[in-house]
């Protein structure tokens, strides 16, 4: 077993700031299609935005700014969904040298207060007049902030006019004045315990793994002699939204952007967009899996949809055999039966993503090992890859021709990884943040001798893979002092149709247990698809144990994956899900659970105080095993 791992030399560092990279592609392939765009989000053309036009616009909002009174290290917030001016108004803040704040558009009034007063933004470009009046209720506390932009009232055409007199010389003089080691953005972490950290990355960090993945993986991202392309949809508010935009723009692939991250509106820019390489985050990859799975069954096509998924994931892991050096690979019937499905089921499958589609990159938290099998076995290999904020995104990445599905790769070059005694991940590097802002404490906390306390558990293995296995501060202990991470067991339940979200609970608890969350649309097409007769509440009943059944096996399903004492023994389904209106989870979609726990405080005793009311059996020993697994249904 491997405990530490150091990469290769990483490429030449960054020279000087982000916003150089927009200027030197214009100078060097004016014409390069370099972003595209809708000028209705109903529409499904998309104009094409060439590397010169992009520069324009920039050198046009930057000169308002200047005129405006931004100066470098001013701190100015971003509060928008991924649209096209988040790109031209962060690179045209870059150009000036000034600071770029994200903040999630779902903000709530306290959490935008709290962002702006502690950054000391002087200026926010919001994005409608919600936003608007969210940031007007907090002004009286912001003595700082001086300028509110809003998109949809046609800021970046008054910042364009504000900036005419303004000379091309001094952008350019204080583009150039920009340094590696300067400020890029104040980044703040999710806030799933405690108030949200700004963390202070650089314009070199941010670079950083950019420029690494491009070098060593940027020619995957297409097909040979095709310009890549991807659609944008992850918020630019989270740091992989970030690392995104700068791979495309550091890389000259086109970029478009999808705000409305509801499932219809993803896949019709999907299909329109056609990208060629796709970036999400586990649920998206997830629920992409159940609308196939969903869409299979309406039509009757459900069973073959299963087969062909099964054969997907053992063609998968024959070939990951055999690529790393275990197995001859996919035998002759197995070849068979993949070759007639592609016919059949899986070019559809990817015609459904826009059809251009062969690699993906999923990020944010681990993508469980069946579900990349899956994709991989259907044509789309899905790297997994690991970073967080305080690195600037990326750290690992699965080498080409030797990735192994269930793991997170390995180290970047330039990067160094060690896992700690107590599985703590530690990371040093280019990338690494600065600190958090205003908050010293909390930094020497977090960057001890050089290298950064991710807060993260797991373990490299002996080719040097790191597999995650949860967060340090999410670990439960049971009342027998049994330690269980809660993250895998909460993927495996996830990975059922029914199941939406899964919290696993314990701490303190005789057993582990799990408040369960079910998938609006797949659940009602599983009741269509029940055939139950009989009067009304007799119907109704029969559902509900149905339902309670289904449920039950998407738990032993997961329990097969753990030891006795770490499997589920008591749930229960909640009538609604976690989101952010209630608090229970953060804008990146992270759970807070804390809160989850506290909110449901009266549910999980309900559901612990009828489990310890069954039967108990003879011995001691069964007595303490908690055999079968309880449902408490509300």
């Amino acid at each position: 077993m491997r405990d530490f791992a150091l990469a290769p030399p990483a490429v030449s560092p960054l020279t000087g700031g982000l916003a150089d990279s927009v200027f030197e592609t214009a100078a060097r392939t004016p014409t390069l299609p370099v972003l595209a765009r809708r000028r209705d989000p109903s529409s499904t053309t998309w104009e094409e935005v060439t590397a010169v036009e992009l520069r324009d616009e920039v050198v046009d909002l930057a000169k308002g700014f200047v005129a405006s009174g931004i100066s470098p290290g001013h701190r100015v917030a971003i509060m928008a969904r991924t649209r096209y001016e988040w790109t031209a108004l962060s690179y045209a803040l870059w150009a000036v040298g000034a600071e770029v704040v994200p903040v999630y558009p779902t903000s709530s009034r306290e959490q935008v207060e709290w962002i702006l007063r502690d950054a000391g933004c002087v200026g926010v470009v919001v994005e409608d007049e919600q936003s608007v009046m969210t940031v007007g209720s907090v002004c009286a506390a912001l003595p700082r902030l001086r300028h509110v932009w809003q998109l949809d009232s046609g800021a970046l055409d008054e910042l364009a006019r504000r900036g005419e007199l303004v000379p091309l010389t001094t952008v350019d003089s204080l583009r150039r004045i920009v340094l590696p080691d300067s400020t890029a953005a104040i980044a703040y972490t999710s806030g799933t315990s405690g108030r949200p950290l700004g963390c202070a990355l650089t314009h070199a960090g941010l670079a950083s793994p950019c420029d690494t993945l491009l070098a060593g993986w940027g020619h995957t991202a297409a097909a040979p002699g095709e310009q890549a392309s991807v659609l944008a949809f992850l918020p630019f508010s989270h740091v992989y939204g970030l690392m995104i935009q700068g791979l495309c723009i550091r890389g000259g692939i086109v970029m478009g952007h999808e705000p409305d991250l509801s499932a219809v509106a993803l896949s019709e820019a999907l299909l329109s967009f056609r990208p060629t390489y796709l970036y999400a985050v586990p649920s998206v990859f997830e629920k992409i899996y159940k609308n196939f799975l969903r869409s299979a069954q309406e039509t009757g096509r459900g069973a073959l949809f299963e087969r062909a998924a099964e054969t997907a994931r053992d063609f998968a892991a024959a070939a990951e055999r055999h690529r790393l050096g275990r197995g001859s690979g996919p035998g002759f019937d197995l070849r068979i039966q993949h070759a007639l499905f592609e016919r059949t089921v899986y070019r559809k499958l990817r015609a459904a993503l826009g059809g251009r589609v062969h690699r993906a990159t999923s990020g944010g938290s681990p993508l469980t090992r069946d579900l990349s099998l899956f994709y991989e076995g259907i044509g789309i290999y899905v790297h997994d890859g690991y970073g967080l904020t305080e690195t600037s995104g990326g750290v690992t990445m699965q080498p080409l021709g030797r990735e192994k599905s269930g793991t997170v790769g390995q180290v970047l070059p330039g990067t160094d990884l060690h896992v700690a005694d107590d599985g703590e991940i530690l990371v040093r590097g280019p990338s690494v943040f600065q600190g958090y802002v205003n908050d010293e404490p909390a930094t020497r906390s977090a960057l001890r001798g050089g290298w950064l306390s991710t807060g993260d558990l797991g373990f490299l293995d002996t080719d040097g893979y790191l597999t995650i296995t949860g967060r340090k501060k999410d670990v439960i202990i049971t009342s027998s002092g049994k330690s269980v991470a809660p993250t895998a067991l909460e993927q495996r339940l996830r990975m059922h149709p029914l199941v939406h979200q899964a919290v696993v609970v314990g701490d303190n608890r005789p057993c582990v247990g799990a408040l369960i969350t079910l998938d609006p649309d797949f659940l009602a097409h599983w009741r269509r698809s029940l055939t139950l007769h009989g009067d009304t509440p007799s119907r109704e009943a029969r559902e509900e144990n149905a339902l309670r059944e289904e449920i039950a096996r998407a738990v032993a399903a997961a329990n097969s994956a753990v030891s006795r004492s770490e499997s589920i023994r008591a749930f229960r389904i909640l009538p609604q899900p976690f989101d952010q209106s209630n608090g229970l989870l953060t804008p990146s979609m992270k759970l807070r659970r804390d809160s989850i726990v506290a909110h449901y405080a009266a549910e999980i005793e309900a559901m612990y105080q009828a489990r310890a009311r069954l039967p108990r059996q003879s011995t001691p020993e069964e007595v303490l095993s908690w055999d079968d697994a309880d449902d408490v249904f509300r």
